[in-house]
């Protein structure tokens, strides 16, 4: 059994017209086109909700949605299953939800990850083919759509009970995927956290686990008889989105699973006018597999990371917190042991942010009930 495996959809202005129509050819191109057609299952990260009615919630970053009509591109694409665990889908409230998952269902297109319950959000999706059995399991890091905060939305990822989920799936299985949105948006490397998390998973019984959300062509880790990827890059979803050089380019999985084992092909491409379009030779496959190699070295994901987080701390995070900017000794001074302390232990980390939620009626508080 073909199973190709890509990340996150989202129809945009230059394309919404195809998707509306079905145009799959002008989204992907004839030779992704083919290669989609060629396997047996197809699967991807459905990134936004699907609603003809806007209602944004409160949230840092965009809010993503596009017309119910938009369903006749994801029918042409011929996709099978949708993962909807990630930090988008509830972008519109409740309703948003609602009508993302009823426009899913009509159209006779699965998805796994997210529920009206907590239970229907845990739950893998499982499908057969020639007598062998295939297990998705989806879940998403917090970012404003877990079921837990509002009783309605995504898997959230929680060691203390998904990793027996995986454990659980796998004995059900004879191969198990993993979709874990999650990770640092735009960077290529995993964080320590993401690295080991990833690893468990493995070892708990994912024979793939597959990181989507960064937005850019990351690593690959060979791990316990499984595999992980740390990041795919976009599917479809338009490079002008964003100003990021790496965001037009990504690939595809294409798993070739047998009684005897599993096979794996990555069919590259770049971002199109339309859409994207399969390539062959990217030169981006190269940086991917050379950064593949440097991980192999645990260190190099420690320092790597601690790098650009103190970047992103100075650039981003405490100039958002602060409306100042700051060089690193007037931030270390003024601000540094309060902030480290807050973050790193766990109960004031979870003091803050419950605190903050009660304050501004965010999640079970008061946002989008239903």
């Amino acid at each position: 059994m073909k199973i190709l495996i890509g990340a996150d959809v989202v129809p945009t202005v230059s394309n919404i017209e195809h998707f509306k129509k079905g145009d799959a050819k002008s989204i992907v191109g004839e030779k992704m086109l083919e290669v989609m057609n060629s396997v047996d299952f197809r699967i991807c990260n459905h990134e936004l909700a699907l609603t003809d009615t806007e209602s944004p919630i409160r949230k840092a970053g965009p809010n993503i949605g596009a017309p119910t009509e938009c369903i006749n591109g994801y029918k042409a694409l011929g996709f099978d299953l949708v993962g909807v665990a990630n930090n988008h889908i509830l972008d519109h409230g409740y309703n948003g939800f609602v009508s993302t998952i009823e426009t899913l269902d009509k159209a006779g297109i699965a998805h796994v990850g997210a529920g009206m319950t907590k239970e229907e959000a845990q739950k893998p999706f499982i499908f057969e083919k020639d007598g062998i059995k295939v297990g998705v399991y989806a879940c998403c890091e917090h970012e404003f759509s877990w079921v837990e905060d509002y009783g309605f939305g995504c898997n959230g990822f929680d060691a203390l009970e998904s990793l027996d989920h995986i454990t659980e799936l796998k004995k059900q299985v004879d191969y198990c995927i993993v979709l874990y949105h999650g990770g640092k948006e735009h960077y290529q490397y995993p964080s320590p956290y993401l690295y080991k998390v990833c690893r468990k998973i493995v070892e708990k019984g994912a024979d793939i686990v597959l990181c989507q959300h960064t937005h850019c062509v990351g690593t690959e880790m060979d791990h316990a008889g499984g595999k992980i990827i740390f990041g795919q890059g976009n599917f479809i979803f338009a490079k002008k989105y964003a100003q990021f050089a790496t965001w037009g380019d990504g690939f595809v999985v294409v798993a070739d699973v047998t009684k005897d084992g599993v096979k794996y092909e990555y069919v590259p491409y770049e971002w199109h006018e339309l859409g994207i379009r399969a390539v062959e030779n990217a030169q981006f496959m190269q940086g991917f597999k050379e950064r593949s190699e440097q991980i192999k070295d645990y260190k190099v994901v420690e320092e790597n990371f601690a790098e650009m987080a103190a970047r992103t701390v100075l650039g981003r995070y405490v100039k958002h917190m602060t409306k100042k900017e700051l060089d690193a000794d007037t931030l270390k001074a003024e601000y540094g042991n309060g902030l480290y302390h807050f973050a790193e232990c766990e109960v004031h980390r979870e003091t803050l942010i419950t605190g903050l939620r009660k304050l501004y009626g965010l999640g079970k508080y008061g946002e989008f009930k239903k």
